[in-house]
């Protein structure tokens, strides 16, 4: 009986919630009250990255597919989960600057600049400069490396396009995908007809503007929860903080699906 009960999958095991819950390790003295939530929010949104990474990652085999109503629900879902990211930063605001002081000198050199996840989930939105990985191991670096040398979301959306008989510039098709996609006035221009023509391909090109919209709330309440808690004061990993972030703020991902809106 009790080898069965052993061997038998339970929800515990298959969770693995003994090894999740042995996770969290706080280093402040006592330890601080405070510094558990800090962890297991920070431990959530690397679970989340990691979903999100493998979500836009189904989300552009069904893209390159063609497959219409599969990329819909998918990136409905990644729409989803950025709403829940934003929301989390609610229960980060329920600690005060005092009681994240309490504990921060313990956090060293440690920093959210360096979530190699996030970083994969900029690579894979089509973020392509040297300063994204450079700070990380080598085989996080190789990671990234490979993402960026390949299909932006954005790139998987104009493939997408392309087998619905769309035809867009060859410069843009064949351009280098480890060069930063640069918005294109003949691009817009198809995009245009999409919304004109087609509403199942323009459903996909809201559900993209949707999530754009999520990733610059998310940066923006990110940046105010930074700046509500520290202030201007440098970041532990030696960023500039609020700085740094508010750099980031009001940078469309999709920035042809924004500028076409002037010329509806």
């Amino acid at each position: 009986m009790s080898d069965n009960y052993e061997s038998a999958l339970t929800y515990t095991s298959y969770l693995a919630v003994d090894d999740l819950l042995k996770l969290q390790k706080p280093l402040s003295d006592g330890p601080e009250h405070d510094e558990m939530l800090f962890i297991i929010i920070h431990q959530t949104y690397e679970l989340w990255f990691k979903q999100l990474i493998h979500e836009f990652q189904q989300a552009q085999r069904a893209l390159e597919s063609g497959d219409t109503h599969y990329a819909l629900s998918i990136l409905g879902r990644i729409r989803t989960i950025m709403k829940v990211c934003v929301a989390q930063v609610d229960i980060l605001e329920t600690m005060t600057p005092l009681q994240f002081n309490a504990f921060r000198g313990y956090l060293s050199s440690s920093s959210g600049f360096q979530s190699a996840q996030f970083r994969k989930v900029e690579a894979i939105l089509g973020r392509r400069d040297s300063r994204m990985a450079g700070h990380l191991p080598p085989d996080i670096q190789a990671e990234i490396k490979k993402i960026t040398s390949g299909n932006s979301i954005w790139d998987s959306f104009l493939d997408y396009l392309t087998k619905r008989g769309y035809v867009l510039p060859a410069d843009v098709v064949g351009r280098d995908k480890e060069v930063a996609y640069e918005s294109n006035a003949a691009v817009q221009d198809v995009l245009l007809t999409v919304h004109q023509t087609d509403p199942e391909s323009a459903m996909v090109s809201e559900r993209l503007v949707d999530i754009d919209e999520g990733i610059q709330e998310w940066r923006y309440r990110h940046v105010k929860m930074v700046e509500r808690t520290i202030g201007h004061k440098m970041g532990t990993g030696g960023s500039s903080g609020v700085e740094y972030l508010a750099s980031t703020l009001f940078n469309p991902v999709f920035k042809d699906l924004w500028e076409i809106r002037s010329r509806f």
